[in-house]
């Protein structure tokens, strides 16, 4: 069985169509969904790009696939998804992002295209300025955003190229590959990442139709409120909602590129419907809920990510239990009929017995852990915090010191130690 696997950087779990919003126009991926299992309660292992990609990759969680932090990679010859369908047979291409920036470039991959290959300095070179994206800026980035044109979306354009073309040549018979060998293709996107910048006629579509997310005010909890924008005095509600409207253009352009590529395989004789497709994020972004911008929190518009498999034995289905992007990894070998590696934390996402519980980690001691709908975070300073999303979808209510959750509170802990000291998920 081929599988497509489409991916977008810093793209909210809410923000497509089918999430039910109507936040931006996403008509290729509300079309995907329609006949996909969607799960609606999926998150990123950490709400980081490197970390989260590197834990995708492994079906690892940080701490067991040994990427915590922004700069690191996975070790050279990694057990990756890739290098297992590699070694199976697969012809496995990725076009755009994976963000290894060690000296293992492919990762088990056989082929890359795109714009985003770069390995660091070697430690002689430490003074050089490296090659990389620049960072968040705060206020200036939301007073910069409008219309424009972000070298993130110069850098998609490669690849949505790069990953036509290769489905023109291959399907076409104009490369040496077997007509009959399978196919894994993954399209990872850098859009919706900021910089917050899009067309003109897109911009201004959305200033008039997009929602401004509200701040729901600080928690006054030291790590949570930290990085927070507020309203200074500098920038005005036209600038947010500015912002705002130029994250969902990206976010209609990024479903436009994956369009291009579901057209491309229909141009080719492919019938999508036969293909395995996967869509998810890396992590998503708080876009002013909180006060908040970027990534970086376990609030839902940044730890959470839209999720969906469809295929081949896949049913249409909508599924509330908590999964994480590490179970992407023994699901695509289910589903392929492929076998699973031992050692995985992650689970087949299609296996109604999976436990209703999932992680995240940020750096080395930050945590969430969520069952059902309560959320415990966990923090070395400022104290933890625990939400009910049931009754409190927006996080504002810390449940912390309730008595009546501190039984509740650890068994959550006591989950968060076993699944680090088992090296993998605590099974039902």
């Amino acid at each position: 069985m081929n599988v497509l696997f489409l991916m977008a950087d810093e793209f909210r779990h809410d923000a497509a169509g089918f999430a039910g919003k109507n936040f931006a126009a996403t008509p290729c991926l509300d079309a995907l969904a329609e006949g996909a299992a969607n799960f609606t309660s999926a998150y990123s292992p950490s709400p980081l790009c490197v970390p989260a990609r590197q834990c995708l990759a492994t079906g690892l969680y940080p701490g067991h696939a040994g990427c915590l932090h922004f700069g690191d990679d996975l070790e050279p010859g990694a057990a990756t998804f890739a290098r297992h369908f590699s070694e199976h047979g697969y012809y496995t291409v990725c076009c755009g992002k994976l963000h290894h920036r060690g000296p293992d470039q492919m990762q088990g991959w056989l082929h890359r295209i795109g714009a985003e290959q770069a390995v660091r300095w070697p430690a002689a070179y430490k003074d050089r300025v490296q090659v990389g994206r620049k960072k968040w800026r705060g206020a200036k980035e939301i007073l910069e955003a409008g219309c424009g044109v972000s070298p993130l979306g110069l850098a998609d354009d490669l690849a949505t190229t790069g990953a036509c073309d290769f489905l023109r040549m291959h399907f076409g018979g104009h490369n040496d590959l077997p007509p009959d060998i399978p196919v894994f293709l993954m399209l990872s996107l850098q859009q919706p990442h900021f910089p917050l910048l899009a067309p003109k006629e897109l911009l201004e579509n959305y200033l008039t139709k997009v929602s401004v997310f509200e701040d729901a005010g600080p928690l006054g909890h030291l790590v949570l409120d930290e990085g927070r924008l507020g309203l200074p005095d500098d920038i005005a509600d036209s600038d947010l909602r500015r912002a705002t409207a130029a994250y969902a253009a990206m976010v209609e352009q990024t479903d436009t590129r994956f369009a291009q590529v579901l057209s491309t395989l229909r141009e080719v004789g492919q019938d999508p419907d036969e293909w395995l497709i996967v869509f998810c994020a890396d992590h998503g972004d708080m876009l002013g809920e909180h006060g908040l911008w970027g990534k970086r929190k376990f609030y839902e518009g940044s730890v959470r990510v839209p999720l969906f498999v469809r295929g081949p034995g896949v049913a249409t289905d909508t599924i509330t239990r908590n999964v994480n992007l590490v179970d992407i990894f023994p699901t695509l070998c289910q589903l392929a009929g492929l076998p699973v590696p031992m050692g995985l934390d992650g689970r087949d996402l299609l296996d109604s017995r999976k436990e209703d519980m999932t992680f995240s980690q940020l750096g080395a001691d930050q945590w969430m852990v969520k069952r059902g709908p309560w959320k415990l975070m966990i923090f070395p300073e400022g104290g933890d915090v625990l939400f009910q999303l049931d009754d409190d979808p927006d996080e504002t209510i810390n449940r912390i010191a309730d008595p009546e959750c501190q039984s509740l509170i650890e068994e959550l802990k006591t989950a968060r130690i076993a699944m680090l000291d088992s090296g993998t998920c605590p099974k039902s």
